[in-house]
This record gives C-alpha cells, structure tokens and sequence, in this order.
C-alpha cells in the first residue's frame, strides 16, 4: 500500500511523527507537510506566487520519505500529487492533529481540509485528531488497529472517516463508539479581547477616516454536546470514529 501522509500542525508535530511510524507497518510512506502551523486553514489553496518545496533528509522516521512545503495542508495535497510522487497513493492520511476535530470546528479543520482534497482528486482518506499530542497515550495504543479496520472497509466516494482519541489513561478508555455525527456547536468558542482600553465604536467618529483596535484571542472549550455526536464520545471517554461527507462530491455523483 502507498501512503500519503499529511497534516496542518507542521513537519516536526509529534502527531505527524506517531502517525508515519503506525503508518510505516501498513506500506510505503511518503509525507509532505507545511513547514510551519497552518492550523484552521480549511481547503485554502494557494493560487498566486510560489510554493517552495523541500526535502527533509532528517525526518526522525527513516522509512518515510518527508518534505515539507510553504504552503497549505490542501497544497500539501496537490503537491504531493503532481511533484513529489511518481505514483498515486492508495489512500492519505492526515493527522494527527493536536487538538479535537470534532463539531463545528470541522469546518475550520486543515486537517479535515486536507483530506477532503485527496477526495477530490479521487483518493480514500481519514484524519485523525487527539485532544492534545502533548498526551499520545490512547492514540499510540489504538491508532495501527483502527486504521488497519477502516482501511479494509467501504466508504463512500465522498466521504472521509474522522477519527478522535480522547486524552486519558488507555486503560480507562470505555471503547469505541461509530457513527458519530459532528455536534453543533464549536468544541473550542474563540474570545475577541481589545487591548487596553480601546474599543471600535458602532460609528466611524466625526472626521476619521478609519476605526481600528487590536484584539488578544483566547479560548474556551466546551464541556457538553448532545448524544450521538463526537463530542460528546469523547467527552465520555470514548473513542469516536464518524465520516465528513461533502455535499458536492456526493452532488456529482
């Protein structure tokens, strides 16, 4: 089997590392990353200048082939697709992200994004996500045996499997829990803080050309979500294991 493995947190993300080692014992593995976090980018693709492209010679999994790029998950994608590889993957995954895809949140997801562009260009594709790479310990347990399952499964031609690991103790995971539909709501809200003290008025004030202030962004994270949904899997401990259907895709056919 021919892997592409991509992601949205970085070449050097310990998730990315995790999943090109589980992925090594499945076939060849070929991995093309950003060079940087392009977190929350979606399907955004670059149209205009030029993506540098690199090959990492140093890449900490010796039977993976690396480069990284300049551009978006999806570039990473396309890239791979018509530069990097001489012969098309059977399947890419992408991941693992450090945080949760799970909710609304999927919309934003790069990761998410990234797999569904191997979609459009025809290619199977799952994204895995942990709540946290700082904590790997259900993903590094359950991550080969889920993905080795869902490779051997039928799926929609417009669809991609989306796969969260909880953060705990693999012993205390309750299990697996399939069918999960993306909540909705946001697992993470985002808070828009003005600095000091300064504020946009409802109205430009009389005389000025613009209105401007600078805005600190922090989170929050959502503690509840409504049955059936993958939040609210991993909320409890479990394992969640849904598909990203896209709407489009499924048009065509």
């Amino acid at each position: 089997m021919r892997i592409l493995i991509v992601n949205d947190d970085g070449i050097r993300s310990p998730g990315l590392i995790s999943l090109a080692k589980m992925a090594v014992q499945l076939g060849e593995v070929w991995v093309v990353a950003p060079d940087n976090q392009c977190s929350a980018m979606s399907q955004r693709i670059s149209v205009f200048g030029s993506i540098h492209v690199r090959e990492v010679p140093d890449f900490p999994v010796k039977d993976a082939r690396a480069w990284s790029i300049s551009g978006s998950p999806a570039d990473c994608v396309k890239v791979a697709l018509s530069y990097v590889m001489k012969e098309k993957p059977d399947v890419v995954f992408s991941g693992i992200n450090n945080g949760y895809n799970v909710g609304v949140d999927i919309l934003y997801s790069g990761t998410v994004g990234a797999a569904v562009e191997a979609l459009v260009n025809g290619i199977p594709a799952i994204a895995f996500s942990n709540k946290t790479n700082d904590d790997q310990r259900v993903s590094d347990r359950y991550l080969f045996p889920i993905a080795k399952d869902l490779l051997t499964r039928e799926i929609e031609p417009w669809a991609i499997w989306n796969v969260n690991f909880p953060a705990c103790d693999p012993d205390e995971i309750k299990g697996i829990l399939e069918d999960r539909v993306p909540a909705k709501k946001s697992y993470y809200e985002t808070i828009y803080t003005p600095a000091g003290s300064g504020e946009i008025p409802g109205e430009a004030l009389p005389g000025a050309s613009e209105a401007a202030a600078e805005l600190v962004l922090s989170s929050i994270a959502a503690t509840d979500a409504e049955e059936g949904s993958d939040m609210k899997a991993t909320f409890d401990g479990y394992i969640s294991i849904g598909k990203v259907k896209s709407a489009l895709l499924e048009a065509d056919r």
